[in-house]
């Protein structure tokens, strides 16, 4: 994908500009911010914003509010983290785009921040209702995009200001379009993805999109089931949609015609009712009361082996229950075994980073993106509109 337009050539002195933020961060019990990672992520633009004097109206949504105002929702407590973090106070705009709205704005002064209050708070957000984010535009005269994770939606923050203002990337999101796009453009090879997670009609997308840009597909989780179960693997009472059976087979059939190698896990980690401890049984010969949860010690084996002639690897999705300690050992091995290979090696999806810093692995990986689904569509080459509508460097 082309470069954007940077927010080193936005011309911020002095002016009056939004930045669109990820701040949709895990809360706590009493909505405070359990993780700020997606926060941290967004201080390069807002201390190069500060450094320069701009005066910077931040954007952001906060889980789904469903368009109207939900006090377990606000960004006040993302604002008490953000100003400890930048070491001055980030005041909250209560009314989004009302009167109290202009008037904090039109008070700021340079290198000083506003927030404005949870986006999805407005119907008009999510609806990408023009006159919503003509009202959005009013408070600005520039606009940064550095929310990468919300790029793949047509919403009034994402699509609707930058066709109002001049419009600019962000240092985060500069990032995320150069090392993302090394997967798309000439991937050092051999290349292989490495995926897992539990929903398959929502990653059969993904995975068909590596025909014929990978050398090697490997597949774990609860998503290998439907395609161990078309290739005659025995699965007990591990769920597998009967309704897939077709995609599966044109899944294979499109494989072998691009010479993409798909491994498959060889043994499972069950658990059977009756029985304390996880037991480990080939593919071929679970008993019929087994539910699988994580992949074996061969499967770990055997996807080392594939990986490690490796120079560039994809990874989404873990591998088993990674959530639960008796499942995570197959994730946490091949994850951590990534780390002798060498080469370039992306992590990617909603709960990449979560899952890299529970195991310990995430020094395995050269860029971990902050995107979820909207990292999965870039690496799928599709267009996001949030980056669409920016202009090219």
């Amino acid at each position: 994908m082309a470069a954007k337009r940077g927010i080193g050539s936005a011309p911020v002195h002095g002016r009056r500009v939004l930045v669109r933020v990820d701040f949709n961060v895990p809360q706590g019990p009493n909505g405070e911010v359990a993780d700020d990672r997606r926060i941290v992520e967004a201080l390069p633009t807002l201390n190069h914003l500060r450094a320069a004097g701009a005066r910077a109206i931040l954007l952001s949504h906060l889980g789904r509010p469903g368009g109207h105002r939900d006090p377990r929702f606000s960004l006040r407590p993302v604002a008490h983290r953000l100003s400890a973090l930048l070491g001055q106070p980030v005041p909250v705009a209560d009314d989004i785009v009302g009167m109290k709205a202009l008037e904090l704005a039109a008070r700021l002064e340079n290198g000083q921040f506003l927030l404005l209050e949870n986006l999805r708070f407005h119907p008009g957000e999510e609806a990408n209702d023009p006159a919503f984010a003509a009202q959005l535009a009013h408070l600005g005269e520039l606009f940064i995009e550095d929310a990468f994770g919300t790029v793949h939606r047509a919403h009034a923050s994402t699509v609707g200001i930058p066709k109002r203002l001049p419009s600019f990337a962000g240092l985060l999101v500069e990032r995320e379009v150069r090392e993302l796009s090394r997967l798309l453009e000439r991937p050092e090879r051999p290349y292989a993805a490495l995926v897992g997670g539990a929903k398959v009609a929502d990653k059969l997308p993904l995975l068909r999109s590596f025909f014929g840009r990978v050398d090697t597909l490997l597949i774990g989780g609860a998503l290998a089931f439907p395609f161990l179960a078309a290739r005659g693997g025995s699965l007990g009472v591990s769920p597998v949609d009967p309704a897939l059976a077709g995609d599966v087979t044109e899944f294979f059939r499109e494989a072998k015609e691009s010479a993409v190698e798909v491994v498959l896990p060889t043994d499972l980690v069950v658990t059977r009712a009756g029985h304390e401890e996880p037991e480990v049984y080939p593919v071929d010969g679970l008993p019929p009361d087994a539910s699988a949860f994580d992949i074996g010690p061969a499967t770990r084996a055997r996807f080392l082996e594939r990986l490690a002639p490796s120079r560039t690897v994809f990874w989404n999705g873990p591998l088993g229950r990674a959530e639960d300690p008796r499942f995570r050992a197959g994730t946490r091995d091949v994850l951590s075994g990534l780390a002798s290979v060498p080469g370039y090696h992306v992590a990617a999806g909603g709960d990449s980073a979560r899952i890299l810093n529970d195991l310990g692995v995430a020094g395995a990986f050269r860029f971990v993106s902050t995107g979820g689904g909207a990292a999965l569509e870039f690496v799928q080459g599709l267009e996001l509109p949030g980056l669409a509508v920016l202009p090219d460097a």
